[in-house]
C-alpha cells in the first residue's frame, strides 16, 4: 500500500469524522424539537483491494443516515394513543355533565323538588290561603324551569362535542393532505432506496403527522420500498398511493339538535365509532350525554304524568268557565291511547260537574273512556260528543285539534275521579305542560290565578284531601319509573353519572400510563441525549484529528522522500 492510498484513506476519514460532527450537531440542534427523530451516520469498512499477497483495507466510508425508530413500537405507540385520547374525551365529558348536575349545591333537582313538596305541604295546611297557594305554584315553576334548564345545558354540551368534531375532522384532513404532501418528497430526496439515507428531517414531520392523526382516528400504515406510506383506519384506507380520504360530516337531528356522523368522503366508510378522540367525543355525546336525556325525559314525563293525574282529579277554590286541552290531535277519530300523546291514557272514566253559580247546586256527570280493546274505542270526537250532551255545557274541537269546553252562562265546571288519566293526557285541568324536559312548564291557567290549583276534592275551601295527595305523590312508587319514587329514580341516575365519572377516569388514567410508558420507550429509543450526542461529537473530534494527523505524517514522508 503506497502513501497514496494512505493519503486518499485519510481525507476519507476526514469526510466521514466531518459528516458524523454534522449529524451529532444535527441531534444536538433539535433535541427539543418536537416529534423530533434522532439520526445516525452508519459506517462500513471501505472495500479493501489486493497487492501481490496481501489485501490492504482502504478505511472506512458512510453507507448513509437512518433515523432511529422502531416500526413496531410505533405501531403499538399508535394504537395506545387512539385508545387514551377515546377514553380521555369521554372522561371530560362525565365531568362536565357532573358540572352540570350541580350536586354539591343549591341548585340541583333534589333540592327544588324537595322545596316543591314543601310548598306542597304548606298548601295541605292552610288550602284557603293565596299567598301559600302563589308559593306553591312558583315552586312548581322554579321545578319546571330547574329541569328545563338542565336539559338546555346537556344540549349545550352536546353542541359543544359536535363543534369539537368539526375541529377534528378539519385536524385529520389536514393531517392526512400534510402526509400525502411529505411522501414524495421523501421518496426524491431518497431515490427509491438507493442512495441508502433516510429524509430524517421530513421523515419526523410525517411522523409527527402519524402522532396526531393516530390520535383522532386508530390508524395502520405500510412503507412502500420508494420510502412514501400507505394510511388505513380499521376498516377503510386514508391513503393509498396517490390516493386520499378526508373525513367528512354528515349531519342528523337528534333528540332537538343537530348533530354528525363522520364518514370517508370516497368509500363513505363510518370512521366515527372506530376509535380515537374522534369516537371518544362521539361516544360521550350519544351515549353519556343522551343516555342522560333519555333518563332525564323519562323523569320529567313521569314528574308531569303521575302530578298532573292528581291534579286533574282535583278542584281549586275556582271553578271553569272555559278551558282548552294543552294536548292537540290530529286525527279527532283514533282512540285516545292511540292518537299520538305524549301520554296515554287507559280504560275508565271521570265526573265533570256542573255548578250553578247562583244556587250552588252541582250536577255530576260520569264520562266513560272505553280504551278495554274491545268494541269500539274513545276517540277526541267521542269525548266531545259525550260532553256535549251535559246540560249547560257545550264541547268542541278547535282547528288545532283540542277540546274546548264551555259553560253556559251562569254555570261553571269541574272535574273529578279521573281514573282513565285522559284528563292528565290531554292537558285539561292539569298544573304541568309538556311531556319531557324539553317542554317542560306550568299551565298559564294555574299560574295568572293560583285559586284553579287544584288542592281540593269538592270538599270546600278547606278541603286539603288533593294537596296531601299532591304532597306525597313524589315519594310512591311508580311504574312508569320501573318501580321507583320519583326521588329515588333520580338519585339513581345521578349514582349511575357519578359511577361512570369514576370509572371511566380510572381507565382513562390507565391508557394514558401505558401509552406515556410506551412513549418513554420510543424516547429512549429515538429520542436525543445531549450527554449521548457531546461524547459522539468528542469521539467524532478525536477521530478527525487523529486522521489528520496522519496526513500530516504523510507530509512529512512525502517531504523526506522528495529530499533524497
Amino acid at each position: 500500500m503506497g502513501l497514496n492510498a494512505t493519503l486518499a484513506m485519510a481525507g476519507r476519514a476526514l469526510e466521514v469524522f466531518s459528516a458524523g460532527i454534522q449529524v451529532a450537531g444535527q441531534n444536538v440542534a433539535n433535541a427539543n424539537t418536537p416529534g423530533y427523530i434522532r439520526e445516525e451516520l452508519e459506517l462500513v469498512p471501505a472495500a479493501p483491494y489486493q497487492s501481490g499477497k496481501l489485501i490492504f483495507g482502504t478505511g472506512v466510508q458512510a453507507s448513509g443516515i437512518e433515523q432511529q425508530i422502531d416500526l413496531f413500537l410505533e405501531t403499538r405507540l399508535h394504537a395506545a394513543t387512539s385508545d387514551a385520547a377515546a377514553a380521555a374525551a369521554r372522561d371530560e365529558i362525565y365531568k362536565q355533565l357532573e358540572i352540570q348536575l350541580r350536586e354539591l349545591g343549591d341548585g340541583d333537582l333534589s333540592t327544588s323538588l324537595s322545596n316543591f313538596l314543601g310548598a306542597l305541604n304548606d298548601v295541605a295546611n292552610q288550602p284557603e290561603s293565596l299567598g301559600l297557594r302563589q308559593l306553591a305554584v312558583g315552586a312548581g315553576g322554579q321545578f319546571a324551569t330547574d329541569i328545563a334548564s338542565l336539559r338546555v345545558r346537556i344540549d349545550e354540551l352536546r353542541k359543544s362535542q359536535t363543534v369539537r368534531i368539526d375541529q377534528l375532522i378539519d385536524e385529520a384532513n389536514r393531517s392526512i393532505d400534510e402526509i400525502v404532501s411529505l411522501n414524495p418528497q421523501i421518496s426524491q430526496l431518497e431515490a427509491a432506496g438507493l442512495r441508502q439515507s433516510d429524509a430524517g428531517a421530513l421523515r419526523s414531520r410525517r411522523y409527527e403527522a402519524l402522532n396526531r392523526l393516530a390520535e383522532i382516528v386508530p390508524i395502520q400504515f405500510r412503507e412502500r420500498k420508494d420510502g412514501s406510506i400507505d394510511v388505513f383506519t380499521k376498516s377503510d384506507y386514508l391513503i393509498l398511493g396517490g390516493t386520499r380520504q378526508h373525513l367528512e360530516a354528515v349531519p342528523k337531528v337528534d333528540h332537538g339538535i343537530q348533530v354528525q356522523t363522520v364518514r370517508l368522503s370516497k368509500t363513505g366508510s363510518n370512521v366515527g365509532a372506530a376509535g380515537g378522540e374522534l369516537a371518544g367525543l362521539m361516544e360521550g355525546r350519544d351515549a353519556v350525554l343522551v343516555g342522560f336525556i333519555d333518563q332525564l325525559d323519562i323523569y320529567a314525563s313521569a314528574a308531569i304524568f303521575e302530578f298532573n293525574r292528581i291534579h286533574s282529579s282535583g278542584q281549586g277554590l275556582d271553578r271553569y268557565a272555559t278551558t282548552t286541552s294543552e294536548a292537540a290531535i290530529t286525527n279527532t277519530a283514533a282512540a285516545l291511547n292511540q292518537a299520538g300523546l305524549a301520554f296515554t291514557p287507559a280504560h275508565g272514566s271521570f265526573q265533570l260537574r256542573v255548578t250553578n253559580a247562583a244556587t250552588g247546586l252541582t250536577e255530576t256527570t260520569s264520562i266513560a273512556v272505553d280504551l278495554d280493546g274491545i268494541g269500539t274505542e274513545t276517540s277526541l270526537a267521542d269525548l266531545q260528543a259525550a260532553l256535549n250532551a251535559i246540560n249547560n255545557v257545550s264541547a268542541g274541537i278547535t282547528s288545532t285539534g283540542r277540546l274546548q269546553i264551555d259553560a253556559t252562562a251562569g254555570y261553571e265546571f269541574s272535574f273529578a275521579a279521573d281514573t282513565s288519566g285522559a284528563l292528565a293526557a290531554l292537558g285539561i285541568n292539569t298544573f304541568f305542560t309538556g311531556g319531557d324536559s324539553s317542554d317542560i312548564g306550568v299551565s298559564a291557567a294555574v299560574t295568572s290565578n293560583p285559586d284553579l290549583f287544584a288542592t281540593g276534592q269538592g270538599g270546600g275551601p278547606a278541603d286539603n284531601r288533593n294537596a296531601l295527595a299532591m304532597a306525597e305523590f313524589a315519594e310512591g312508587p311508580l311504574a312508569s319509573l320501573g318501580g321507583d319514587s320519583l326521588n329515588a329514580y333520580y338519585n339513581r341516575i345521578v349514582s349511575q353519572v357519578t359511577q361512570g365519572s369514576a370509572g371511566e377516569a380510572t381507565i382513562a388514567g390507565g391508557l394514558a400510563d401505558f401509552r406515556d410508558s410506551l412513549q418513554n420507550q420510543r424516547d429512549q429509543f429515538s429520542g436525543v441525549s445531549l450527554d449521548e450526542e457531546a461524547l459522539k461529537i468528542l469521539e467524532f473530534q478525536r477521530s478527525y484529528q487523529s486522521a489528520a494527523r496522519l496526513i500530516s505524517v504523510i507530509d512529512e514522508l512525502f517531504r523526506t522522500l522528495l529530499g533524497v
